[in-house]
């Protein structure tokens, strides 16, 4: 049970494994590019690749999806980033329960965007928990879990893609095993949680240290993509670092936050400064700095739009 990209490499180690897949399970198709035609999700596209039946129901709520799902006799259903709640019927039928494959240290960043909030906070690890699913949100006992460090210039795209295939090997791992392994139950302490990104949060705030600007600019790449106005154009900003030169202190006397300090688009912040590394202007695809610099100069001194006051 599974839906986006981060939950292919899954399937296809379970399959690779030699586990027989009684069915797929994900959300359904839904209007995509410039035609706006029903495109099915990843999952359902690797399925069916593969030969495997696939449904994807609007909901599992009702009585006649609760008994479909019954009478596959499962063993066990593996779920990862299916996008569905599941009622305790359904949470009830496979013979051993259902998996769930999170991805953080539980129970720090239970919910939605794991990915993107560690990176927002400034963690320096994260990993993958096998968990045994019940109705609370993501509250289940942990079986397995592995752990991977968050690197300075770590993007959620790149974070996300490691954490997949670390997923994939522990699922399989898990399912090896599963006879011998323990359920932990989680702790109390140290509960976070991982609300869905809101798209509010992705324009700059350049008035906040460099520090926290960066890992903005990190953790929403490359969706929803931090963005700011340059000369009156809304521009995605889909790669960043911090200036060392500027890295620590106020930059009083070289530019106010949101002032390009250069003609390399170091713009200052609250405190410190970062450099934009990857750019993308609307309609077009993103580029590197140096590309996007030939196409659309930006000249020191250049003061870009603040963020708007919260209200």
């Amino acid at each position: 049970m599974g839906t986006p990209e981060f939950s292919v490499p899954v399937l296809e180690a379970l399959v690779a494994a030699g586990h027989d897949i009684a069915a797929v399970y994900c959300q359904p198709p839904r209007p995509a590019g410039r035609g706006k035609k029903d495109r099915p999700t990843p999952v359902e596209a690797r399925a069916r690749d593969l030969g495997l039946m696939v449904r994807h129901p609007v909901s599992l709520k009702g009585a006649e999806e609760q008994a479909a799902f019954a009478a596959l006799k499962a063993d066990i259903a593996v779920v990862v980033a299916y996008g569905l709640i599941l009622p305790q019927v359904i949470l009830d039928a496979p013979r051993q329960g259902c998996l769930n494959i999170h991805a953080s240290l539980l129970p720090r960043w239970r919910g939605a965007a794991p990915i993107h909030r560690a990176i927002m906070a400034g963690d320096t690890e994260t990993g993958i928990c096998i968990m045994q699913m019940e109705a609370g949100l993501d509250t289940g006992p942990v079986l397995l879990r592995a752990t991977t460090a968050i690197d300075a210039g770590e993007t959620t795209a790149t974070l996300h893609d490691r954490l997949s295939q670390i997923g994939a090997d522990l699922i399989v791992e898990a399912l090896s095993h599963l006879s011998e392994l323990s359920p932990e139950p989680q702790p109390q302490a140290g509960v976070t949680y991982a609300s869905k990104i809101d798209k509010a949060e992705a324009r700059i705030d350049w008035t906040a240290p460099a520090a926290v600007v960066d890992r903005q600019i990190r953790a929403l790449s490359p969706f929803p993509g931090a963005w700011c106005e340059i000369d009156g154009q809304r521009i995605k900003v889909l790669g960043s670092g911090l200036a060392d030169r500027l890295a620590d202190g106020p930059t009083e006397g070289q530019g106010a936050p949101g002032t390009v300090l250069d003609d390399a688009l170091t713009v200052a912040c609250g405190t410190g400064a970062v450099s934009l590394l990857r750019l993308q202007r609307a309609g077009k695809g993103a580029q590197d700095r140096e590309t996007f610099l030939r196409g659309f100069p930006v000249a020191a001194g250049t003061k870009l739009a603040q963020s708007e006051p919260a209200q």
